[in-house]
């Protein structure tokens, strides 16, 4: 138990652990101190100088409540509390100088600022400030970065914070931006001009007090205070990030992130933060008929007519999509099954198993924060999950060991390559444990591209009893955001992908990623004409994630509610209506007609998804014999971070990242 130590703060006794910074006990009393340096998941600078106390009995002076702790108090002179006060003549006299200085260089900007509105340099002025300057003598200027088509710079405004160099250094684990120079000459800089290469770099937007870094794509579009904004979750990869979409009428303008401890902590990846673009562009907004070769619009009777009559006495089969939410999941599998057809949503060929253990772990992502010893198997979480890449990075910074079985690859932080493949964990199976490998906390975290192949299901149980007999949590690292609530659902079937590609009628819910081979009747369900609607026979055009309600069920299984921040382009309706139009059509109608009556058929199928943001409890059955692995090297579920969906596709500022990331790889290096 923490160290507990009591203190006085404005006249207010309080208990806490005596290794809190005077910052954080301050905001324990519910006491806002303002800051501009400091910040809770950073190391701490202590240079801005705005969160100065008074320490009762101790130096004449005021402290930087940031970088003392409560333990470095003294007690009174007659053994009382130490005090603390943080609004005494002292103190606001010591804001409004620090203010004052921070003023005498920074322009004038705030009516053409993108940053106004929510700025905190503009609101701390104006609460611990003064209305007037003392200094007449002409402000420095600087020259502005080129940090990529992300970020725009206004080095002008910087008020050397430090928090973009302390995120890119600690968090993102690229050592490209520092500052130089020393007083009014110092100034945050680029390494020889370098553009950032990270996938988390847009998070410095966030982290900026000042509107010396603002986003380049949102940058004069709009006002704050011109925005709806809807909290809702991202579905750019299966981590369940939280986040708020903010839309200007029909129009998603940006997404920014919201703090949750148990995925994202309070960083989004680049993808999730600047993919809205791609919201707009390519979208289907009216049904299509394909007639002599070619698609020809058509009214919804018409086009739900044609799928009917395609799929009427003939074999059937439900493909679900990566995008696709659980209610639309399940509604598709009950008209499969009604049909007597199959449904399948594990359409790359992934040999996830139907018990819950085996597709959703046994682990939370929580539990990289404790975690002594972590075995990465077949993944590159640092291109297939960002976010969670920092998770681990935190860890080892904590003293985690890391190892790696897969492709080597740059996952910004020190581990140990094991091997390539499947040879490597037939090795690491055969070495004994030691006491030591099963009280240390540990976690096995295998990525999804390890199961495609013949033997996955074996490359699974191998991982399985690798995490038992080292007493580790199993954590499996899904792409797809929609995948293990359709597992939940049940879409899928005993013959896999195969199965469910030997139909007549192919009924494709937003599949983007697999290749249907000709013959089959395809009727194509999704937000934008990608590669299913170049395949299908008759488009339905569908609601992105955006703009319909749904439920998300994270790659730790945790259940995640969407919420509508905007509304489908032209024709498009949300994707269960679409179904539950589709099978009164049919002959076969769907025993719900609205979404509550959706979601309780669902919940009676599937308790566990009515406990909206609880993580359940997931245990393997008895293993049986381990199954022998084939040899090979492990493949790598994600080849292209900023292309690997449609809406990402569709995006023009995704495909300018990805041609920048491949010039960057290309780049040669000069021999030394």
């Amino acid at each position: 138990m923490a160290d507990l130590k009591t203190i006085v703060i404005d006249g207010t006794e309080i208990e806490v652990p005596a290794e809190m910074t005077l910052i954080q006990a301050c905001e324990q009393a519910g006491i806002e101190i303002p800051r501009f340096c400091y910040h809770e998941r950073l190391s701490i600078a202590g240079n801005c100088r705005m969160c100065l106390v008074e320490v009762v009995g101790g130096p004449p002076k005021p402290a930087a409540s940031c970088a003392m702790q409560v333990r470095d108090l003294r007690p009174g002179k007659d053994g009382e509390p130490p005090q603390v006060k943080t609004n005494s003549p002292m103190v606001k006299k010591a804001r409004e100088g620090v203010m004052e200085f921070l003023l005498i260089n920074h322009p004038l900007d705030c009516p053409i600022c993108d940053q106004g509105g929510e700025c905190d340099l503009q609101d701390q002025a104006m609460a611990y400030g003064v209305d007037f300057s003392r200094y007449r003598e002409p402000k420095r200027a600087a020259v502005d970065l080129h940090l990529g088509p992300l970020i725009e710079t206004h080095m002008t405004r910087c008020i050397s914070c430090t928090r973009c160099v302390r995120f890119t250094t600690e968090v993102a684990g690229v050592s490209q931006m520092g500052q130089t120079g020393r007083g009014e000459d110092s100034e945050i800089t680029s390494y020889l001009g370098e553009t950032l290469k990270s996938n988390l770099q847009g998070n410095i937007i966030d982290l900026c007090p000042v509107g010396a870094l603002v986003s380049k794509p949102y940058a004069f579009t709009a006002r704050p205070w011109e925005l709806t904004k809807t909290e809702t979750v991202d579905v750019m990869d299966a981590l369940g990030s939280s986040i708020r979409v903010d839309t200007k009428g029909r129009e998603v303008m940006r997404i920014l992130p919201r703090n949750h401890d148990g995925t994202n902590e309070e960083w989004i990846s680049d993808k999730t933060r600047f993919v809205w673009d791609g919201l707009r562009r390519q979208r289907l907004d009216r049904p299509y008929i394909r007639e002599n070769g070619k698609l020809r619009p058509a009214s919804w009777p018409e086009a739900l007519d044609a799928a009917a009559g395609a799929m009427r006495d003939r074999k059937v089969a439900g493909l679900v999509g990566d995008l696709a939410p659980t209610e639309a999941a399940f509604a598709l599998r009950n008209l499969m099954d009604a049909m007597g057809g199959v449904t399948e949503c594990r359409t790359d060929g992934a040999k996830l198993p139907t018990e819950r253990a085996g597709y959703a772990g046994t682990a939370a992502i929580e539990d990289i924060d404790t975690a002594k010893r972590i075995i990465l198997i077949g993944t590159n979480p640092a291109v297939e999950m960002p976010v969670l890449n920092a998770r681990i990075r935190k860890a080892w910074l904590r003293g985690a060991d890391v190892s790696l079985i897969g492709k080597e690859v740059d996952l910004t932080y020190d581990h140990t390559h094991v091997g390539t493949g499947r040879d490597a964990l037939t090795d690491l199976m055969g070495k004994g444990v030691s006491s030591d490998d099963v009280e240390v906390p540990s976690l096995v975290i295998l990525g999804v591209g390890a199961l495609v192949g013949e033997d996955g299901a074996a490359v699974l149980a191998h991982a399985r009893t690798l995490a038992e007999r080292t007493n580790a949590g199993l954590l499996i690292l899904h792409n797809a955001a929609g995948r293990v609530g359709a597992m939940d659902a049940g879409a899928y079937n005993e013959g896999g992908i195969d199965a469910a590609l030997s139909a007549d009628v192919i009924y494709n819910l937003g599949a983007d990623e697999i290749d249907i081979p000709d013959g089959p009747f395809v009727i194509y369900q999704g937000s934008h004409g990608d590669r299913g609607a170049h395949r299908a026979d008759v488009i339905l055009p569908g609601a992105a994630w955006t703009e319909e309600q749904g439920l998300f069920v994270n790659t730790e299984g945790r259940p995640q509610l969407a919420l509508r921040a905007s509304f489908a382009p032209g024709e498009a309706k949300e994707n269960w209506a679409i179904l539950r139009a589709l099978s009164a059509e049919a002959g076969y109608q769907l025993p719900y007609d609205s979404l509550p009556q959706l979601r309780r058929a669902l919940v009676e199928a599937a308790p566990h998804l009515a406990e909206l943001d609880a993580l359940p409890v997931n245990d393997f059955a008895p293993a049986g014999e381990l199954p022998r692995l084939e040899s090979g090297d492990f493949g790598l579920a994600v080849r292209d971070f900023y292309l690997s969906n449609p809406i990402a596709r569709a995006s023009q500022l995704m495909a300018e990242l990805s041609q920048l990331a491949k010039v960057r790889a290309e780049q040669p290096i000069a021999a030394e």
